[in-house]
């Protein structure tokens, strides 16, 4: 796919351990089906949106990804359909007497096969456009075409807000059906509007714990197979075969990348009770780096790659705590405060970390206070960030059906994505496809 652009634009693992601390859900050998939930609270329209002249696709992705956040957009009853801000020109105070402060207007062209979209964000309230023209230029087919869309809501979301929007990042999860001998597992990569789902690869058994890679390019995950311990594997999301990362006999889980890209953290029961390592991407000798008598699973790398949380039940048998391990020093440091913590993964700033609280998928600031709680999901799984933190996905069951959610934090329309089979671990991209 070739996108290219003349403005700048920024772009859980289930526990399901053969160890003592926890032991594998029921809920995964169960039959669900995905469902969808709204939760769209009102607010003023705070956004104009005009659909762009000459275009009948970009459009509206663009208008359905800035209505699942905070800005409350509408493309209705608007005065006029201009295509630039020149357009404007006598009727600006017709649209200042609307009370909405930000105008969005484009327009698509040719331009030697490919499509050029030319759009500007315009404050109403002074009549300039914000940060000047936006211009970008991407191939005339179906798949750029979405994400030019994605990528466009990004850059509108930002020049309004200040923060970088979070639609042309990915989410992937995993997807079974059948039960036993007979199950048959997916990992599944969507659009973060929950559109566009591809299989990236099928396994006989169980997926477990898919991680993204810093550039949104490979997955890490583990597959356990029948009689089989669970081996971690990495998987180019383009296509291509996997490649085993942790061919060890033991329970091999949980892998998390470094920022960096070059290396991963796993939990691994090879060489007794089950204990942290971290290993080159491209596989070779993991070094140890936990070796306490207790069980350490679940890591995932702090964004600025000086330190790791994790989850150890050392305080007591089905007593699991999150704890911070610092590469530097070496110390390490408990700090959820709930009485059961799990399955924990930073925000992208690291100020915030999803987890596990009890049943419920939870976040708490860095020094362990809960600050949001999304409630029991009926799944044991925690929520996973957006690139941007504003938004988690989960999943969870209501009624015996599967729902994959994906939640605004900050009073955005919450929705999600219908379809077959048995869903878990569902994980946002920390970038741009």
């Amino acid at each position: 796919m070739k996108l290219s652009t003349h403005s700048i634009l920024r772009a859980t693992s289930s526990l399901l351990l053969i160890t003592p601390l926890l032991s594998v859900p029921a809920y995964a050998a169960e039959s669900m089906v995905l469902d969808m939930t709204v939760i769209a609270p009102r607010q003023q329209n705070q956004v104009a949106f005009v659909p762009f002249a000459g275009d009948s696709v970009l459009s509206p992705i663009i208008l359905n990804d800035l209505s699942k956040t905070e800005l409350k957009v509408t493309s209705k009853d608007l005065p006029q359909q201009p295509r630039s801000i020149s357009e404007l020109s006598g009727t600006l105070p017709v649209w200042q007497s609307m009370g909405i402060p930000y105008l969005v207007v484009g327009n698509t062209r040719s331009n030697r096969g490919k499509v050029v979209t030319d759009y500007e964000v315009i404050d109403i309230k002074s009549g300039r456009v914000i940060e000047g023209k936006q211009s970008l230029t991407a191939d005339n087919n179906k798949e750029s075409m979405r994400y030019a869309g994605h990528v466009i809501a990004d850059k509108v979301y930002e020049l309004i807000t200040g923060i970088p929007g979070d639609f042309s990042g990915r989410i992937a999860y995993i997807e079974e059906v059948g039960t036993g001998k007979e199950k048959v597992s997916r990992l599944k990569v969507m659009d973060a509007d929950g559109e566009n789902a591809k299989t990236i690869t099928e396994v006989a058994g169980s997926i477990f714990s898919p991680s993204w890679s810093p550039d949104g390019n490979r997955i890490a995950y583990s597959v356990q197979r029948d009689k089989s311990y669970p081996v971690i594997y990495v998987q180019n999301v383009s296509g291509g075969s996997a490649s085993a990362l942790t061919p060890f006999s033991g329970s091999n889980l949980s892998p998390s990348f470094s920022p960096d890209g070059s290396k991963i953290l796993f939990s691994s029961s090879f060489e007794g009770s089950a204990d942290i390592y971290e290993i080159s991407a491209s596989g070779g000798k993991p070094r140890r780096i936990t070796n306490w008598p207790s069980s350490e699973v679940q890591p995932s790398y702090a964004p600025d790659g000086k330190s790791f949380v994790f989850v150890s039940d050392r305080s007591g048998f089905n007593k699991p705590q999150i704890y911070r391990y610092e590469f530097g020093s070496g110390n390490t440091t408990k700090v959820s405060n709930s009485g059961y913590a799990t399955s924990p993964q930073f925000s992208s700033d690291g100020s915030q970390i999803a987890f596990l609280s009890g049943r419920s998928a939870a976040i708490m600031n860095s020094g362990g206070a809960i600050t949001t709680n999304l409630g029991n999901t009926g799944i044991d799984e925690a929520p996973s960030f957006s690139p941007n933190g504003k938004r988690v996905v989960y999943a969870s069951t209501q009624g015996g059906k599967g729902i994959l959610t994906i939640k605004s934090l900050n009073g955005g329309e919450s929705f999600g994505k219908s379809g077959q089979g048995t869903i878990r671990s569902p994980v946002w991209s920390s970038s741009p496809k």
